[in-house]
């Protein structure tokens, strides 16, 4: 089998290509953990989007300039989808990794699709069935039994891990990005890629600034480099591009059973690769939180 026949094979092997995009995200996490000590939280976001901005616009041109006139109207719309999607929310995991462990913060982003039901509900009043209703609570006990450790004298004492507070702010903004991507312009989707690249590259500047003024600024060495590297081509733009081919393929409804593989694959890399301990906390929380997801996504949504 030549490269062209092996490309045409793999690009229509749908279950393959979500498994490698729920992966490359888990692996962001552990990304993040790895990074401490050779690259700082926001720098490492900022080089992300810069490499990913600089690889996407390559092939992203003939659609940007057809795209452009829907685009230049929602230019501040699009800004802040890439402000709140991708900056915030990875500064705030790169963040969060710095105090807590990359099993926690993998399993909390289980809690995701929950954060998702309740801003729809804020946001457009979508209500919910009734499997919706039993299941997305069970989902927020499993994220709780992961902050607090297990220890429910935690929860009246305030002891969170504040690293965990972090990735928990983190989903939520990933949640309000989410929700306001149903707004977004339609325009081909490398354009929209492209655009929430070079806005989350732009969104990312301040917050070098405020650790170098803070004297926090970390320049990558050797390993800081992979790790962007990492991130930029494989938890950006491969894993976007297979998650899109992926939805193209089998339909989202399908394709979104893959998104429970994400804490489920980042806490057995938390295992191999950081050697970090499975308790029976992330047990229970893990088993609530899919289970949850499970039980809600047994019925439709009404309106």
């Amino acid at each position: 089998m030549n490269g062209k026949h092996f490309f045409a094979w793999f690009y229509s092997q749908p279950y393959l290509l979500l498994f490698l995009a729920t992966l490359f995200w888990a692996g962001n996490a552990i990304a993040g953990k790895l990074a401490v000590g050779h690259i700082s939280p926001f720098v490492l976001t900022s080089l992300r989007w810069l490499f990913a901005s600089a690889i996407v616009i390559v092939v992203s041109l003939p659609h940007l300039k057809k795209d452009w006139q829907l685009i230049r109207p929602r230019l501040a719309f699009v800004f802040s989808l890439g402000l709140i999607g991708f900056t915030l929310f990875n500064n705030l995991m790169y963040l969060a990794l710095q105090s807590t462990t990359a099993m926690n913060a993998a399993i909390i982003q289980a809690a995701l699709p929950a954060s998702i039901f309740i801003l729809n509900f804020l946001v457009y009043r979508l209500r919910a069935n009734n499997h919706q209703l039993l299941g997305f609570p069970i989902t927020v006990l499993g994220v709780v039994a992961i902050i607090a450790q297990g220890q429910w004298q935690v929860l009246t004492q305030l002891r969170f891990v504040v690293g965990d507070l972090l990735m928990l702010t983190a989903i939520t903004c990933y949640g309000v990005y989410s929700v306001m991507l149903a707004k977004k312009p339609k325009i081909h989707w490398l354009s929209l890629i492209t655009v929430l690249a070079i806005s989350a590259l732009l969104a990312s500047l301040p917050f070098v600034f405020i650790e170098f003024s803070h004297q926090k600024l970390l320049w990558p060495d050797r390993t800081g480099w992979i790790l962007v590297l990492y991130t930029a081509v494989f938890a950006s733009l491969c894993a976007q591009v297979f998650w899109i081919r992926g939805l193209e393929l089998i339909g989202s409804n399908a394709a979104s059973l893959f998104i429970n593989l994400v804490p489920l694959l980042g806490t057995l890399l938390a295992i191999i690769l950081l050697g970090e301990l499975l308790h029976w906390y992330h047990v229970c929380g893990l088993v609530l939180i899919v289970g949850g997801i499970a039980l809600a996504q047994r019925g439709e949504r009404v309106s």
